[in-house]
This record gives structure tokens, sequence and C-alpha cells, in this order.
């Protein structure tokens, strides 16, 4: 048999049992978010124990997360220089710190605890297939693509995703076959398990004229500026926590203490969790979408992350992104849900540097009638935020 034939082989087996594992750990993990949200929002006397929760979080990574507080950036050092095998614990501790955060309303996303869950499990296949280096690197990549996959329902920007975000301006072209197995494993099992992804039901928006693509490229530029803003308020803002309150478990306290103030002076759960409602209105009712729901996002989710809240980046960015987009169609002559779903992709584009999974994304939540559109956005943005990202120890690639 070819090398090459053994070799596609190999990695089928390797990347079909990483993926079936991460599917079936996103299906838990989305049940518990369900059921997490429904309860907040049946008994939002919960979220007065946020400071609790955010103290007993960062008590119990302290004790016991031997690393696994560095959450995605760890996925992306080991990646770069893969020593030291991750430990299978950090998916049951950023499982249920993340759920915690979800059931006491702190504003997160999702798909870290998918990444960081899949990455955990899939760097367990090392040692049974006995994978060096390079194996490893790319076994760490086929996990990635299977937790962005399967939380969202999207294989194949989840393989995309997992290709281009650890270094930008550079993909690698030695996992893609990997990526791409786990990732439509992964998503295949989640759906098997009862795993549920709504279809997006949009009016269908015309004929695309250049001068739209013109109109584009400035709701590009103000996508780029919004990622620019919230990577931003997480660095500086999670600097800045560390340093008034140096210690972790007072800091989530004390960062609870100043939410739960912040909800009840607002009077609602609106800005709690992921903010689905937020994104609903936004692409489907426009008009009762708000104009400052992106900036009252984008502070209550850098407030709850920086502070030491568990959970992801990308759904809340997805919040911010689309009401953006939905508040600039007030003054741009653009249909709503047109720039409702490119701001929905643009900003985490900009943010995380993932022009092509962003715009695969589109594709596949949104068709192609609105992916072209929001293709133009995720460039400009991309373009827009000079490379600053998320997470850092992401790698710039500059030739």
């Amino acid at each position: 048999m070819p090398n090459g034939a053994r070799k596609v082989i190999k990695w089928l087996v390797i990347a079909s049992l990483v993926g079936a594992a991460a599917g079936a750990a996103s299906a838990l993990f989305l049940a518990l978010l369900s059921w997490a949200t429904a309860t907040r929002e049946s008994h939002h006397w919960l979220i007065l124990l946020l400071p609790a929760v955010g103290a007993l979080t960062a008590f119990v990574y302290a004790k016991i997360g031997s690393g696994s507080e560095k959450g995605t950036n760890l996925l992306i050092d080991t990646i770069f220089d893969p020593r030291e095998r991750i430990h299978f614990r950090m998916a049951p501790l950023i499982l249920v710190s993340t759920v915690a955060t979800h059931l006491c309303g702190g504003s997160a996303g999702r798909e870290g605890t998918g990444l960081q869950m899949a990455g955990a499990i899939a760097d367990q296949f090392a040692k049974p297939f006995k994978l060096d280096a390079d194996g490893r690197r790319t076994l760490m990549i086929a996990g990635i693509a299977a937790g962005f996959g399967s939380v969202f329902g999207t294989p194949i920007a989840g393989a995309v995703f997992a290709l281009e975000f650890y270094r930008a301006g550079r993909i690698s072209h030695e996992a893609i076959f990997p990526a791409f197995a786990a990732s439509i494993v992964a998503d295949s099992t989640a759906r098997l398990l009862g795993v549920s992804h709504q279809p997006w039901l949009l009016p269908s928006p015309g004929a695309f004229a250049p001068t739209q693509a013109l109109w584009m490229i400035v709701a590009g530029i103000a996508f780029g500026a919004c990622a620019v803003l919230f990577t931003a308020a997480m660095h500086k803002g999670a600097a800045l926590a560390g340093k008034i309150v140096p210690n972790a478990v007072v800091r989530a306290a004390v960062g609870g203490v100043a939410l739960v103030s912040l909800f009840a002076a607002l009077g609602t759960t609106r800005y709690c969790g992921l903010s689905t409602e937020i994104i609903s209105d936004a692409l489907l009712h426009p008009e009762d979408s708000r104009i400052y729901d992106f900036a009252l996002k984008l502070l209550f989710t850098a407030m709850t992350l920086c502070v030491g809240f568990k959970g992801g980046e990308v759904t809340p960015l997805f919040a911010i992104g689309s009401s953006l987009g939905a508040a600039l169609a007030l003054i741009l002559p653009l249909p709503p849900a047109v720039l409702a779903t490119s701001g929905l992709v643009a900003v985490f584009a900009g943010a995380s540097n993932t022009p092509l999974a962003c715009t695969v994304l589109a594709f596949e939540l949104f068709g192609p009638e609105y992916g072209k559109y929001a293709a133009i956005a995720c460039i400009v943005s991309y373009v827009c935020t000079g490379r600053r990202g998320l997470y850092a120890a992401q790698r710039l690639d500059k030739k």
C-alpha cells in the first residue's frame, strides 16, 4: 500500500475517534448550557450567586488548573511547542466552570469551552497512536476543528478556523485532511446525539450591486474598529483588573459584585449569557434591536472574562457584531439583514484574525446570497485590525 494511502487511513481513524469524542462532549456541553440558560431565566435570583461562582472558579483553577487557566492560548502553545501533554482535567474544568458562569448570568460564549474540551480530549490520543511532535500538532488542530465545528454546527468553517487561527497569515496544509475529517465527524456525532442548529430563515437580500460593495467596505471598517475596541478591552481590562486586585479569587468576587450591580441597575437579563435574543433581534427583527446593544454587550463580556469567569468570546462577538450591523442600517443604504449577518462574522474575523474561516462561516450559516456581502466585510475588518488579536499566543506570519 502506498505511503500516502496509509497516511490517509491512519488519520481517518484518528480524526474519526477525536471527532466522535469531541462531538459527544459538545453535545453534553450544549445540553447543559441550554439547561443553565433556561434555569437562569426562570430564576433570576441566581444572578446574585455570580460573585461566589467567580471566586470558586478562580480558587479551583489555582489549586488544580495546572496551566489550564491559559485556555485557548494553551492549545496554540501546544501546536507550536508540543512538549507536555495537556491534562484531561482541562475538559471537565472548563465544562463545569462555563456552565456555572452561564447559570448565574455571566456574559460569555461557548466556543472557548468547545475548543478547550476538544483539545484536551484530542491530546489523549497522542500516546496510544505513538505520535511524534508533528503528529501532535496535527492532532491538536484536528481537535480544535472538531470542537468548533460541533459547537456551532458548521463543520467546514470549523476546519478552516483550526487551520487558520493559530498563525495569522498562513494555513497549515499538512493538517487539512485530519481537520476536515474530525470536524465533519464531530458535527455528525453531535447531531446524532440530539444537537439541533436551527437555520436562519432570512429574506433574500436582492441583487448584488457594485455600489453595495462600496457600502460594505464602509461597514467593514466599522466592524474592524469594533473588533479593535473589543480586543483592547479584553487585553487592557485583564491587565488593569489584575493590577487593581492582584488576588485572583478576590478579583473574580469583586468583578461578580460589579456585574450583579450593573445588571440590577439595567433591570434586564438581555446581556447575560450568550445573549441570543440580541442576535435574533438584529437578524430577524431589527426594529426591536437597540442602538446601544453592541456597546453594552461588549462591556459586560469584557468585564466577565477579564475578572476570571470562564467561557468563550465568539458568541458574544456574534451578538456585538450583529447588533452593530443593525445599528449601521439606520445610516447605511443596505438591508438590515445584510449588515447584521455581515457584522456577526466580520467583528469575529477582525478580532481573531480569521477572515477565511469567518467567510466560510457566513456561507454555512446564511447561504451564498449573504455570504458574498460578508466576505467583503470580513476581509476589510481583518485588514483594519492590523492583526491585533484576541489570542495572545497567536503568531503573525509577515511573509
